[in-house]
């Protein structure tokens, strides 16, 4: 994992003025080519700072270097950079990942992948050197704040959900705040749930420097009077400014209501009808359809106390796709149970984001978005 947390020696890597969120939104990409260049620096390396893992790393030159500087100490034998002596580039990249190989790191790459700097092995191959042998120490003098570089549950589900939406030239989400602070984001999930909502003649989606700021915050006054009408979300004390200065607290509720616009646009297609299903129809649904299945559990609300142990959602996927579940794997352990549901779910075809935390937890927000997903199965099936 190439993060604070499994790696708090990354704070090393941050350049003069920055702070840990700057490190927090650099793509994984972004943060090993630092990583790299960070070692080189502290080798005899003499040549280009590398800034791609395709045409920078072709000759193994680099790669030479790097292998020696983040070997342990006691390797034996320890790396040398006799590959460098080498002139024919595949032939020296062979001599260099028989280096790599002395640590137990020559995978994902050939020496052809090498020399033709394939991006996706060279990343891979870097990646896999990173979580061996990342060679940073602490900094004593920059302790690491957990409460920042911890990503919540909650972030992590809509980062993935945002992710997995594949939106028109958006590559993708690594940090939250900041990836959203442009509007751009927030404008393209408003285009996916209610396509020609948004007028991209009023959007910026190129920035100039100087009037960046301006555009972005533009973006953002839109994304929100958008997000009010037509869209209908319920943004009271939230605006423009919020989402570009990254508001923790603000930009969630905002993404919470487009996730549950989203799910709820698929049922409502999907039921033909011209007016959202509101949680009501939900509930009603899924009673009908435990009742249907000769099921003993119902639902009242999503606050119920007693879906923790996720035995009714599990009741409610048995009614949806009959012997789907295996009732003798259920168990007293609410956390198993809740695993069990959503992986059955998704296997069924459900398009699960919530985790199996929220529902024992008790998030009711997230298990009325089960409920939803759930339905939408049950109606394209029909």
């Amino acid at each position: 994992d190439i993060n604070l947390i499994q790696v708090p020696g990354l704070l090393q890597l941050l350049r003069d003025g920055e702070t840990v969120e700057d490190l927090l939104k650099l793509s994984p990409e972004e943060l090993l080519l630092r990583w790299v260049n960070y070692h080189l620096k502290r080798s005899s390396y003499k040549g280009k700072e590398v800034t791609n893992f395709s045409n920078d790393i072709k000759n193994s030159e680099a790669y030479t270097y790097l292998l020696q500087q983040i070997a342990p100490a006691d390797t034996n034998p320890a790396l040398s950079l006799s590959p460098l002596q080498e002139n024919d580039l595949r032939s020296r990249a062979e001599l260099m990942l028989k280096e790599a190989d002395k640590i137990k790191a020559r995978a994902f790459i050939s020496p052809n992948d090498v020399v033709k700097g394939n991006p996706k092995l060279n990343f891979a191959f870097v990646a896999n050197l990173f979580n061996s042998y990342p060679a940073l120490d602490v900094p004593v003098d920059r302790p690491v704040d957990e409460v920042l570089v911890q990503e919540t549950r909650e972030e992590k589900t809509y980062r993935n959900w945002i992710n997995s939406m594949e939106l028109k030239d958006i590559s993708f989400v690594n940090y939250l705040y900041s990836d959203l602070s442009d509007g751009l984001i927030i404008l393209r999930l408003y285009d996916e749930i209610r396509p020609g909502t948004v007028d991209w003649k009023k959007v910026y989606e190129k920035f100039q420097a100087i009037k960046e700021h301006f555009q972005k915050l533009s973006n953002c006054n839109l994304a929100i009077e958008i997000g009010k009408e037509p869209m209908g979300l319920k943004l009271i004390g939230i605006g423009g400014a919020n989402i570009l200065n990254g508001n923790k607290t603000l930009t969630l509720g905002l993404v919470w209501q487009i996730m549950r616009a989203y799910t709820l646009s698929l049922l409502t297609k999907l039921a033909g009808t011209k007016t959202p299903i509101a949680d009501r129809e939900i509930i009603e649904w899924a009673n009908k359809k435990l009742q249907n299945g000769n099921k003993t559990r119902f639902l009242n609300t999503f606050q119920d106390s007693d879906l923790s142990d996720a035995k009714l959602l599990c009741d409610l996927i048995d009614a949806i796709k009959p012997g789907s579940i295996q009732y003798e794997l259920l168990k007293n352990d609410s956390m198993a149970n809740a695993r069990y549901c959503i992986s059955i779910a998704r296997k069924i075809g459900a398009r699960v984001y919530a985790l199996p935390e929220d529902i024992v937890e008790g998030k009711h927000k997230m298990i009325m978005t089960i409920f939803a997903t759930l339905m939408t199965r049950d109606y394209q099936n029909r």
